[in-house]
């Protein structure tokens, strides 16, 4: 009797294991499908944009004009910023010339700034300061422009971080913003994907 009822609490047990496994697995398909989807909404915004008729205030010739490049990094940035109407825009060559001075993934600096101030909407007054850069209780770091700001802070990310071995979001995140959850991380990690 006892043995029986140890067999069907351990069934029971290997039967609720196997639950909780199969719901993260179909969590996980579900995170990726919804990714996806957000892709291939932003895809079905680009060729809405793109199918504008003569008669319409933007022609097709000024979009691709907009986003025209030799490098496929500064349109990737340009349409980034664009979609999420940051006053980063007009840099964005500026951030790929520096991550490559500095060898970083030249996608890591608009993701942070897109964590720390939602791409520049939420910063201190006159500061440029998009990353949360020096600003610890009552210090901020001010920057004369926001081109100061992203070559003085591609130079710390390489020098603090990149130098000392700290490349992933999550090992920038514990020296960065120690007393993050990994929220922080997360959202870096988040909008490195969406930049791609």
């Amino acid at each position: 009797m006892v043995k029986r009822a140890f067999l069907l609490l351990l069934l029971y047990i290997i039967s609720l294991l196997a639950c909780i496994f199969i719901a993260k697995v179909i969590i996980r398909r579900n995170r990726k499908i919804i990714f996806y989807r957000a892709i291939m909404n932003n895809l079905s915004e680009i060729s809405s944009l793109l199918s504008f008729q003569d008669n319409d205030n933007v022609s097709e010739k000024t979009l691709l004009k907009e986003f025209a490049t030799n490098d496929i990094r500064v349109a990737n940035l340009k349409y980034f910023f664009r979609k999420y109407n940051s006053v980063l825009y007009d840099h964005a060559e500026t951030f790929v010339k520096r991550a490559d001075e500095n060898q970083f993934d030249y996608r890591l600096l608009p993701a942070i700034a897109m964590q720390e101030s939602n791409l520049c909407k939420y910063i201190y007054e006159d500061s440029h300061n998009c990353w949360g850069w020096g600003i610890y209780g009552n210090k901020v770091t001010r920057f004369d422009s926001y081109d100061e700001a992203i070559d003085t802070i591609s130079r710390g990310i390489k020098k603090y971080y990149i130098d000392k071995g700290l490349t992933t979001p999550e090992d920038i995140m514990r020296k960065y913003t120690p007393p993050s959850d990994g929220s922080w991380a997360y959202g870096v990690n988040t909008f490195l994907k969406i930049i791609e």
